[in-house]
């Protein structure tokens, strides 16, 4: 179960383990976009808000964006990426 206005976590699992190459353009946009905006989410709520659930899923979000650039990339550069037009 995830906080309000946050992606649910069995979501964010299910469109991990789904293979990008089986995604559609817009899939793979839209889901760009409602990761975006859950890391925002992520980063506004100080840890102490959340549900214990959503702060662990967080911290161990927060650690892969960290140790993966993840964090650092521009919102055109993540739609870019998505769509197969980035570096990655």
């Amino acid at each position: 179960m995830s906080d309000a206005g946050r992606k649910d976590w069995s979501t964010k699992a299910k469109e991990e383990l789904t293979p990008d190459s089986t995604k559609s353009t817009q899939q793979k946009v839209k889901e760009t976009v409602t990761d975006t905006g859950d890391r925002l989410a992520r980063g506004t709520q100080p840890d102490d808000q959340k549900s214990a659930g959503q702060e662990a899923f967080d911290k161990t979000q927060r650690a892969h964006d960290n140790h993966n650039g993840g964090a650092s990339e521009s919102l055109l550069d993540k739609a870019k990426n998505a769509v197969g037009l980035g570096d990655h």
